[in-house]
């Protein structure tokens, strides 16, 4: 074998080595902002031996099921006030491994420029899952347009508005359709992921928006078996990285606010 021969065989053997001592993580995620952070984390990941597979789901339901049948390590896309309800409603014991950002929710309209405009019997659509819908009815209740029962908390429904002034109409929907009706009714409340995949800008388009300091952080979430695994604790701290936050604060203008 001649000296280039060897030279050749030996990195391809060197390839093939780091090929098959990779770690791979699969990980569900919802298209924006989630999906857009794993990309940008996989080069860092990858240097270090961890190959990152970024899976993008469309709903809240799947990304939970996927991981707790172990048909995926990990996911990111929801809050932990979401991730309690889940795992009460469904049995399972996911857990938090570390907290990224907040989205701030807000309302959106094509029909009014401000709130003060929604006339009597307006209709209102919200997210129809538990922590979400709930969500929007406190920002709601915020804004002044209705109050709810004394003591309802991120689990309210309609049926806990105890004062609805301007009679408002609810509808709830799943969240992912919302930002598709919104042009169907005068104000639809939608969480910041769907928001910036439909071209919407929170900080500018929002007729209100939740504040910076909002609790519904964004969390990485795995099972109890595979929390701690190097692989995990790798891309955990990808994901709190300095680069992360000047790539969050660019990127999304504070329509996604780092918690790090």
């Amino acid at each position: 074998m001649t000296f280039k021969k060897t030279l050749i065989a030996l990195a391809a053997a060197a390839t093939f080595s780091a090929a098959v001592s990779a770690e791979e993580l699969s990980i569900a995620a919802t298209p924006v902002p989630h999906a857009e952070i794993l990309e940008f984390v996989k080069p860092m990941l990858a240097e270090q031996g961890v190959e990152l597979d970024v899976k993008v789901f469309t709903d809240y339901i799947q990304p939970n099921v996927q991981v707790d049948q172990k048909a995926m390590d990990a996911n990111f896309f929801q809050h932990q006030p979401y991730l309690d309800e889940f795992n009460a409603g469904r049995g399972t014991t996911l857990v938090t491994v570390t907290g990224v950002h907040v989205e701030p929710f807000g309302a959106y309209s094509s029909k009014i420029k401000s709130l003060d405009e929604l006339k009597d019997g307006g209709v209102v659509a919200i997210p129809n899952d538990p922590t979400n819908g709930g969500r929007a009815l406190l920002l709601l209740q915020k804004a002044g347009l209705i109050t709810l029962k004394e003591g309802s908390k991120i689990t309210a429904t309609p049926r806990d508005i105890a004062d609805n002034p301007k009679n408002l109409e609810f509808k709830e929907l799943e969240a992912a359709t919302l930002p598709r009706i919104l042009n169907q009714v005068d104000v639809a409340l939608i969480n910041t992921n769907y928001a910036l995949e439909a071209g919407l800008n929170p900080t500018k388009d929002a007729l209100i928006i939740e504040g910076s300091d909002s609790p519904y952080v964004n969390i990485l979430v795995a099972r109890p078996d595979n929390k701690d695994s190097d692989a995990m604790k790798k891309l955990s701290a990808a994901l709190t990285s300095e680069d992360v936050k000047d790539f969050i604060n660019e990127k999304y203008q504070g329509a996604v606010v780092p918690v790090f």
